[in-house]
């Protein structure tokens, strides 16, 4: 008689390794996720060293909270992202800013300078609009669209409804198409 076990997702094998105090698991881990981590909060601070110092007290607690009741045992990425958004919050409170230099990044490439300048001006009006959004919207938008958290990766980081992070999102993008169009026009 041959038993069918479920297919375990890669996420869920170096959580069980890292869990049984496996190292390699540790660091596949950490090579895995700090890259998502740390841009996830870079576009909350700002600052690049204050986001690395953040990023790394994030893997420093799944580190002591491995094999321990309050280390994750399921989602790491989403425990991961709840750390992360914890120790943000910690370090300055609800009423953050949104960094205006972190768009450059993203939608900076290339070398010709007309085509440079044009996005400088995208990327400012975009920026401006951004910096116009609540709190929550900009979270939600960052991690649906920069990050790729799904809805109930997203709901569950929030400490929201699923339904209540449909609404979120489509108030923030509906939001955001607003303010972007009356920026256009000027």
């Amino acid at each position: 008689m041959a038993f069918n076990l479920p297919d375990l997702k890669t996420e869920d094998v170096l959580l069980f390794r890292a869990n049984k105090g496996d190292q390699a698991a540790v660091s596949e881990i950490y090579e895995r996720y700090f890259p998502s981590i740390f841009q996830y909060i870079r576009l909350q601070v700002g600052e690049m060293h204050t986001a690395e110092d953040i990023a790394s007290d994030v893997f420093f607690k799944m580190m002591t909270a491995l094999g321990k009741h309050s280390g994750p045992r399921t989602s790491l990425r989403g425990w991961l992202f709840r750390v992360a958004r914890n120790e943000v919050y910690q370090h300055y409170g609800k009423q953050r800013q949104f960094p205006k230099t972190t768009l450059e990044d993203w939608l900076s490439s290339g070398v010709d300078l007309e085509l440079q300048v044009l996005r400088s001006v995208e990327i400012e009006k975009a920026q401006q609009a951004l910096a116009m959004l609540a709190p929550d919207q900009r979270e939600v938008l960052i991690l649906r669209f920069v990050e790729s958290l799904n809805l109930e990766e997203t709901a569950l980081l929030m400490g929201r409804s699923l339904s209540a992070i449909k609404s979120l999102q489509f108030r923030a993008v509906t939001t955001l198409r607003m303010l972007l169009g009356e920026m256009m026009k000027t």
